[in-house]
Protein backbone atom coordinates (compact mmCIF):
# COMPACT_ATOMS: atom_id res chain seq x y z
CA UNK A 1 0.00 0.00 0.00
CA UNK A 2 1.19 3.45 -0.86
CA UNK A 3 0.02 6.60 0.90
CA UNK A 4 -0.52 9.71 -1.21
CA UNK A 5 -1.51 13.17 -0.05
CA UNK A 6 -1.92 16.33 -2.07
CA UNK A 7 -2.73 19.76 -0.78
CA UNK A 8 -2.50 23.30 -2.12
CA UNK A 9 -1.72 26.38 -0.01
CA UNK A 10 -2.79 29.87 -1.12
CA UNK A 11 -0.24 32.45 0.03
CA UNK A 12 -0.43 36.25 -0.39
CA UNK A 13 3.32 36.57 -0.95
CA UNK A 14 5.58 36.54 -4.01
CA UNK A 15 6.67 33.09 -5.28
CA UNK A 16 10.31 33.91 -4.51
CA UNK A 17 9.52 34.09 -0.78
CA UNK A 18 7.97 30.62 -0.89
CA UNK A 19 10.84 29.25 -2.98
CA UNK A 20 13.41 30.29 -0.39
CA UNK A 21 11.59 28.14 2.17
CA UNK A 22 10.47 25.15 0.16
CA UNK A 23 13.76 24.61 -1.71
CA UNK A 24 15.69 24.38 1.57
CA UNK A 25 15.95 20.75 2.80
CA UNK A 26 16.69 22.02 6.32
CA UNK A 27 13.47 24.03 6.54
CA UNK A 28 11.41 21.17 5.12
CA UNK A 29 12.86 18.80 7.75
CA UNK A 30 12.12 21.22 10.58
CA UNK A 31 8.42 21.29 9.61
CA UNK A 32 7.92 17.52 9.89
CA UNK A 33 7.02 16.43 13.43
CA UNK A 34 8.55 12.93 13.23
CA UNK A 35 11.96 14.29 12.17
CA UNK A 36 13.80 14.22 15.49
CA UNK A 37 17.03 15.50 13.96
CA UNK A 38 18.62 16.02 10.57
CA UNK A 39 21.98 16.53 8.91
CA UNK A 40 22.45 18.54 5.74
CA UNK A 41 25.14 17.89 3.18
CA UNK A 42 27.29 20.29 1.23
CA UNK A 43 25.49 22.01 -1.60
CA UNK A 44 22.14 22.03 0.19
CA UNK A 45 20.47 19.35 -1.93
CA UNK A 46 20.89 16.42 0.44
CA UNK A 47 19.82 15.84 3.99
CA UNK A 48 19.44 12.87 6.29
CA UNK A 49 16.28 12.95 8.36
CA UNK A 50 16.40 10.95 11.59
CA UNK A 51 12.76 10.06 12.11
CA UNK A 52 11.03 8.63 15.16
CA UNK A 53 7.78 6.82 14.48
CA UNK A 54 5.50 5.73 17.34
CA UNK A 55 4.69 2.32 15.82
CA UNK A 56 5.32 -1.28 16.94
CA UNK A 57 8.48 -3.02 15.74
CA UNK A 58 10.30 0.28 15.28
CA UNK A 59 12.16 1.10 18.44
CA UNK A 60 14.96 3.19 16.99
CA UNK A 61 15.46 6.34 14.98
CA UNK A 62 15.31 5.67 11.24
CA UNK A 63 17.77 7.54 9.02
CA UNK A 64 16.13 8.62 5.76
CA UNK A 65 18.57 9.96 3.19
CA UNK A 66 16.85 12.65 1.14
CA UNK A 67 18.03 14.24 -2.06
CA UNK A 68 16.54 16.88 -4.33
CA UNK A 69 16.31 15.04 -7.64
CA UNK A 70 14.78 17.85 -9.66
CA UNK A 71 14.83 21.64 -9.31
CA UNK A 72 13.39 24.24 -11.63
CA UNK A 73 14.09 27.44 -9.76
CA UNK A 74 11.94 29.25 -8.71
CA UNK A 75 8.90 27.07 -9.26
CA UNK A 76 9.47 23.33 -8.72
CA UNK A 77 11.42 21.00 -6.48
CA UNK A 78 11.13 17.23 -6.10
CA UNK A 79 12.94 15.21 -3.47
CA UNK A 80 13.24 11.51 -2.74
CA UNK A 81 14.02 10.00 0.65
CA UNK A 82 15.23 6.43 1.02
CA UNK A 83 15.80 4.15 3.98
CA UNK A 84 15.52 0.48 4.85
CA UNK A 85 12.07 1.20 6.31
CA UNK A 86 10.46 3.50 3.77
CA UNK A 87 10.66 5.59 0.66
CA UNK A 88 9.17 9.09 0.53
CA UNK A 89 8.74 11.36 -2.46
CA UNK A 90 7.79 15.02 -2.12
CA UNK A 91 6.99 17.49 -4.87
CA UNK A 92 6.36 21.21 -4.47
CA UNK A 93 5.17 23.39 -7.34
CA UNK A 94 4.77 27.15 -6.99
CA UNK A 95 2.21 28.87 -9.22
CA UNK A 96 2.06 32.67 -9.38
CA UNK A 97 -1.42 34.18 -8.92
CA UNK A 98 -2.87 37.70 -8.95
CA UNK A 99 -2.81 37.80 -5.14
CA UNK A 100 0.54 36.04 -4.57
CA UNK A 101 1.01 32.35 -5.25
CA UNK A 102 -0.24 28.82 -4.76
CA UNK A 103 2.00 26.05 -3.48
CA UNK A 104 0.94 22.61 -4.72
CA UNK A 105 2.30 19.80 -2.52
CA UNK A 106 2.34 16.09 -3.24
CA UNK A 107 3.74 13.42 -0.93
CA UNK A 108 4.00 9.68 -1.48
CA UNK A 109 5.13 7.28 1.24
CA UNK A 110 5.89 3.62 0.57
CA UNK A 111 6.56 1.60 3.71
CA UNK A 112 8.85 -1.38 3.91
CA UNK A 113 8.15 -2.11 7.58
CA UNK A 114 4.69 -3.03 8.93
CA UNK A 115 2.85 -0.03 10.34
CA UNK A 116 4.65 2.74 8.47
CA UNK A 117 2.02 3.23 5.78
CA UNK A 118 -0.78 2.99 8.33
CA UNK A 119 0.94 5.65 10.42
CA UNK A 120 1.37 8.03 7.50
CA UNK A 121 -2.13 7.34 6.16
CA UNK A 122 -3.39 8.68 9.47
CA UNK A 123 -0.85 11.51 9.97
CA UNK A 124 0.48 12.68 6.61
CA UNK A 125 -2.23 15.32 6.27
CA UNK A 126 -1.23 16.64 9.73
CA UNK A 127 2.37 16.87 8.53
CA UNK A 128 1.24 19.02 5.61
CA UNK A 129 -0.57 21.26 8.09
CA UNK A 130 2.72 21.58 9.99
CA UNK A 131 4.48 22.49 6.75
CA UNK A 132 1.85 25.13 5.94
CA UNK A 133 2.10 26.63 9.44
CA UNK A 134 5.91 26.82 9.32
CA UNK A 135 5.80 28.34 5.83
CA UNK A 136 3.21 30.95 6.84
CA UNK A 137 5.32 31.94 9.84
CA UNK A 138 8.46 32.13 7.70
CA UNK A 139 6.91 34.41 5.06
CA UNK A 140 4.96 36.52 7.55
CA UNK A 141 1.41 35.40 6.79
CA UNK A 142 -0.98 35.87 9.70
CA UNK A 143 -3.84 33.37 9.72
Amino acid sequence: MTVRVERTFDLPVPPEDVWDFIADPKRRAEAISVVADYDTKAGGRRATWHIELPIPFVNRTIPVKTEDVSREEPRYVKFVGRSSAMRVTGEHTIEETDSGCKLHNRFIVEGRVPGIERYFKKHLDDELTNLETELQEEVGVVS
